[in-house]
């Protein structure tokens, strides 16, 4: 009787657990929608892990730099670890979890975030840190990313965060209740509608242009990371032309950069000779390069990365060669249902 006892209260266990899973899995985002951003850092675990070259940062690298143009251009395998407004600080973090499963030679991070030390809203950090894989490396990226409100319960069970999203619950959640679709290549999210760069602002004058001497440490954390592992970094400034880079904040990058002997490139004083123009090749009015920005960039940016890096070209790999087939038929897919619905007018 003992034993039958024992067992019902078991299965009652298991059943009580089972359902709230099921129902933390159902009122979890699902970000198949308009914010397609919030899957791409899970969609980097289901990819092999032998990347030449990884990106990190924010959108200024997941919106302008395209891995199968400098796959096609260049036989570079390269993956971006990007995610909407990701701090320095989770940066590391990234990076720290890109190296427990592969240690590529060249790693790519966007200075971009460096002068901004608070997170905007939970959101961004959730499209962040939820999507990595439990580690000791994502529990230390959650405490030091958290904002006032939040709390650590509410990631390590985002059922407490997410339980009022039961009376809101629209078709997506049910149609991905158990997968995710591939929503970006390689990381790169593509956009091909175009928007004129047209009246953008220049910059409101600051107090103080002098970037936080914290934030300033995570990049040096990024840095001895790198170099503790035997990967190349090389800074970037993409060439957004909003939010507004400020001439303090490039002496000052520069200036660390030089420092160090890190190579800093700053994209948006050579976005003449990476051919962009602004009227074609953004589809946000400047802040995010579309389809045709990102590849003209990527062609140029590559020939850095080949000839500086000394990047070898690894066309010549079979079974690399035919997953980077499969990934190009999904890109062109994806550029004509785009454009396919820009022209029916959805």
């Amino acid at each position: 009787m003992r034993a039958k006892k024992w067992l019902a209260v078991g299965a009652t266990a298991l059943c009580i657990l089972a359902s709230l899973w099921f129902l933390q899995r159902l009122v979890m985002p699902k970000y198949m929608g308009d914010v397609v951003e919030g899957n791409f850092m899970a969609e980097y675990y289901d990819t092999e892990k032998d990347h030449d070259v990884i990106f990190i940062g924010d959108c200024e690298v997941y919106e302008n730099f395209s891995p199968q143009v400098l796959w096609d251009e260049y036989g570079i395998n390269s993956y971006i670890r990007g995610s909407a407004q990701q701090l320095v600080s989770q940066s590391y973090y990234v990076l720290e979890d890109t190296l427990r499963y592969e240690k590529p030679d060249v790693v790519v991070f966007s200075v971009l975030a460096v002068p901004y030390n608070e997170p905007a809203k939970e959101s961004y950090n959730r499209m962040t840190l939820d999507g990595m894989r439990w580690s000791k490396t994502k529990w230390e990226a959650i405490c030091t990313s958290m904002t006032e409100k939040e709390q650590l319960l509410d990631y390590i069970f985002p059922i407490l965060r997410y339980h009022s999203r039961i009376t809101e619950l629209e078709k997506e959640d049910f149609t991905y209740l158990f997968h995710r679709d591939l929503v970006s290549h390689n990381g790169y999210y593509m956009r091909v509608d175009a928007k004129p760069a047209d009246n953008v602002p220049d910059g409101r004058p600051l107090a103080d242009y002098t970037i936080d001497a914290g934030q300033m440490e995570w990049l040096e954390k990024i840095r001895l990371l790198c170099e503790e592992n035997g990967v190349k970094l090389v800074l970037v400034k993409a060439p957004s032309l909003y939010p507004y880079w400020y001439d303090e904040w490039e002496q000052q990058i520069a200036a660390y950069a030089e420092s160090h002997g890190l190579p800093y490139i700053n994209l948006l004083a050579l976005k003449e000779a990476a051919g962009l123009d602004y009227q074609t090749d953004t589809y946000d009015g400047g802040l995010h390069l579309n389809l045709a920005g990102a590849e003209k960039l990527s062609r140029y940016f590559g020939i850095y990365l080949k000839e500086t890096c000394g990047l070898a070209d690894r066309r010549t790999e079979s079974a690399l060669a035919a997953r980077w087939e499969e990934n190009a038929r999904w890109y062109e897919e994806d550029r004509i249902r785009q454009e396919y619905e820009i022209a029916a007018g959805e």
